[in-house]
């Protein structure tokens, strides 16, 4: 996921200490046997994918070019462990415990009498709003696919690529044309059901995605003059981190840690659903640390793409959000080949924000069928339609409501990316932690014996201290991290 700006059998007796929530409904008591996929390589990539988005291949580069290359690329790591890590595996734990989605899995879990359950209307806003602007942004992806095929770029001076760009912001019929085709795609995949839908079109899907990444890696790194790219993104140069003094370095580790946080896709259920869907062979750790693997790599490997080719043609790694849209485009026409290499590379970047809007597709069509006991298919087409027509303010944004802005905050894709991204993702990240760690919520022993079910490496058990105490103020910390500039704004204006 990203700032776009950044997805078993019934509860076993490990987890029956858990006491049984207030009342159950008619979802929760339904006898029709869980969804399962049909193997554990379609839990890994469709869990991957639903992380794998656009905060790996188009926030990841340019914020690493930002902060000086390889030593911003270490922290960032760091904080993945230590940060993302724990709240992966809590809320695969969470979905394997409760066999539901994030519609059910509070309510089936939490002691009785509590409130925890009510966190799910804002985890399911959280993910209405996440698609009601990264449906349009993987439209982009789609649209720069069939320009780069048409040879729109062939002979293109870089300085009006730009150009091409704002052209299609500014076009609202072309704009909903990709649209409808991604939202289409969303809902044909969830439609068919897990395994013959999004399980397989997701392997498809990250299949693609790998295959193009090797092709444009083997490309970019052989170009002449990327050795200079390669050393800025794989040398550590730390003197760099305080070239800022020590408020620059603060800066570093904030960006390094949101990162982290941000393009797991943690804090909205997005994850805990894939954990209702798999069985209890493997332990979660060892899971989380495999997705949080191909997810960490599908960004490196971006990396490797974009950094040897801006030092190849002279581009300014640190050219900011419009690398990918404005600046690449340009740099792949430079090369001999140039318009295969701009397809091949727009076809990756369609495939990793499809990847995410399926899997968070599913997410919230299991909260209907979970919730409300829906069908399968009635829950496609009430949803599906909803996040069309809630996606069009996004688009018409960009050029006939274009005049509606926030200090501070920007547009109404930045007004909905700022409300998930910096609110609802570390808000549901916490209540995830302490729903997991306290002991008027699930409670640690139970979730260390859900977590730890299965062949694999185990839970911790000695950082406890550590998820209770200091973890969520780290969280805390990217909460108010940031409001910081938009209240700064603000004031400012005042």
């Amino acid at each position: 996921m990203s700032h776009a700006s950044s997805h078993a059998s019934t509860c076993s007796s490990s987890c029956s200490a858990a006491p049984a929530t207030a009342q159950a409904t008619p979802a929760a008591a339904s006898a029709k046997p869980r969804d399962r996929f049909s193997s554990r390589l379609g839990f890994l990539l469709i869990s991957a994918g639903c992380a794998v988005g656009l905060g790996n291949v188009w926030r990841f580069p340019y914020i690493t070019g930002e902060n000086g290359g390889a030593a911003f690329v270490l922290i960032y790591i760091l904080f993945l462990v230590i940060f993302a890590m724990p709240i992966l595996v809590m809320e695969f734990a969470i979905g394997r415990g409760s066999q539901k989605g994030i519609g059910r899995a509070f309510d089936e879990l939490e002691p009785q009498g509590t409130k925890w359950h009510w966190f799910k209307w804002v985890a399911l806003a959280g993910n209405y709003l996440l698609m009601m602007f990264y449906t349009v942004v993987a439209g982009w992806m789609l649209a720069f696919t069939v320009k780069s095929a048409q040879g729109v770029f062939v002979g293109m001076p870089a300085d009006q690529v730009s150009n091409v760009f704002a052209a299609l912001l500014a076009n609202p019929t072309e704009m909903l044309v990709y649209l409808i085709i991604v939202v289409a795609v969303g809902m044909i995949c969830t439609a068919v059901g897990l395994q013959n839908g999004v399980e397989r079109v997701t392997k498809v899907m990250m299949a693609a995605l790998f295959v193009v990444l090797i092709v444009l890696c083997v490309r970019a790194v052989t170009l002449p003059g990327s050795s200079t790219g390669l050393q800025f993104y794989l040398m550590p140069n730390f003197g760099a981190l305080f070239s800022g003094g020590l408020g620059g370095f603060a800066s570093v580790v904030y960006d390094a840690m949101g990162q982290a946080f941000f393009t797991m896709s943690l804090g909205i259920g997005s994850m805990l659903i894939f954990g209702s869907y798999v069985d209890k062979d493997y332990s979660l750790p060892s899971e989380a640390l495999r997705v949080g693997g191909i997810d960490t790599l599908v960004a490196l490997m971006a990396g490797l793409i974009i950094f040897p080719a801006c030092f190849a043609f002279g581009v300014e790694p640190g050219s900011g959000p419009g690398l990918v849209f404005i600046t690449l485009p340009g740099i792949f026409e430079m090369m001999p080949g140039g318009q295969i290499w701009c397809t091949l590379f727009f076809l990756f970047m369609s495939c990793a924000a499809l990847s995410t809007v399926i899997a968070v597709f599913e997410n919230i069509m299991s909260f209907s069928i979970d919730n409300w006991n829906m069908s399968r298919k009635k829950s496609v087409l009430i949803n599906g339609s909803l996040i069309f027509l809630l996606s069009l303010p996004c688009l018409l944004g960009f050029n006939l409501w274009s005049g509606f802005t926030i200090p501070g905050i920007g547009d109404i894709q930045g007004l909905e990316d700022f409300i998930i991204s910096n609110n609802i993702l570390p808000i549901g990240g916490l209540i995830i932690l302490l729903f997991c760690t306290h002991k008027k919520g699930w409670g640690f022993k139970n979730f260390l014996a859900e977590a730890d079910a299965g062949k694999g490496i185990a839970f911790p058990r000695w950082i406890k201290g550590y998820l209770r105490y200091v973890l969520p103020i780290l969280i805390l910390v990217v909460l108010i991290g940031g409001w910081i500039p938009v209240v700064s704004q603000w004031v400012g204006l005042a």
